[in-house]
């Protein structure tokens, strides 16, 4: 194992990432600008593509990473039958869940049921599909809808927080089945879709549209919401904004067996933007 991989298993991680949040939120203007100069231009951040380019105006760094696009700067492909990929990054992994395990890196895998923390959940992804995005710094940080869907239920899955950099996820075995995250399940017209965002050192933060922040508080036990039976109910359309991280991280998306068949383009290291085709129905 890596030296920076091992040394993260001594490191407090919630203790750090709250520090960060800290420090992400702070309005001095002379830290904030210098944090957001700082990561735009290690990132090459495209200020072309942001509603507001404007870079001494965000109230904290934090707005500056979870800024919106300008309308326009991400568009969904026009095909009916395609899935669109949720966000900007990089495909750590795709391809099928085999037997209910999801493949991380050379050697290791883990199982649906670990990473959703319910073994009903788990069932409908058995031999599913699955592709899990990993968020740079640089890439646009909100989380879209892959397809229509109705907010079933989710549930906050208490972890660590081990970096989700290529490295670290090469090295630390059943990574994202151990780090700090929020699934959130949908009903759609094809069945069953999750989308699990996963939350990492030093960017733990996430936020939906339907509850606000989720992460943190930090859990200390599964703590599920049952959506399904709300009046209105959580209905987001196809390309609709449903997350958020609050400074980065990996969004893992499972879709059922049989009815739908990932992009054959795709692989994984390939970059990604929001709005491409992840995968299509099978007609």
């Amino acid at each position: 194992m890596h030296p920076l991989s091992l040394a993260q298993y001594l490191l407090p991680h919630q203790l750090l990432s709250r520090l960060m949040l800290l420090m992400t939120r702070i309005r001095w203007r002379p830290w904030k600008n210098f944090l957001i100069s700082q990561i735009a231009k290690r990132f090459r951040v495209d200020w072309t593509e942001a509603a507001n380019p404007d870079q001494d105006s965000y109230e904290h760094f934090n707005a500056f990473f979870t800024r919106a696009l300008k309308p326009g700067a991400r568009t969904p492909i026009a095909d009916p039958d395609a899935l669109l990929m949720p966000a900007d990054g990089r495909i750590s992994q795709l391809g099928r869940i085999v037997a209910g395990r999801i493949f991380q890196a050379k050697g290791m895998d883990f199982s649906t049921e670990e990473l959703l923390g319910s073994a009903r959940a788990a069932a409908a992804f058995r031999n599913g599909l699955f592709a899990t995005i990993y968020l740079s710094p640089r890439d646009y940080h909100r989380v879209h809808m892959p397809w229509d869907g109705k907010l079933v239920e989710t549930r906050h899955m208490p972890g660590r927080l081990f970096s989700v950099s290529p490295g670290t996820v090469a090295s630390v075995p059943r990574l994202f089945a151990r780090n700090e995250r929020l699934v959130c399940s949908f009903d759609t017209d094809f069945g069953p879709m999750t989308v699990v965002m996963v939350g990492a050192l030093l960017v733990s933060g996430v936020e939906t549209v339907w509850n606000g922040v989720e992460i943190p508080p930090y859990a200390g036990r599964v703590f599920e919401r049952d959506y399904a039976h709300r009046d209105p109910c959580v209905a987001l359309q196809r390309f609709a904004e449903m997350a958020r991280f609050n400074y980065g991280s990996t969004v893992i998306v499972l879709l059922p067996e049989a009815v739908l068949a990932l992009d054959p383009s795709l692989a994984a290291g390939d970059s990604v933007r929001l709005g491409q085709c992840l995968a299509r129905r099978v007609r």
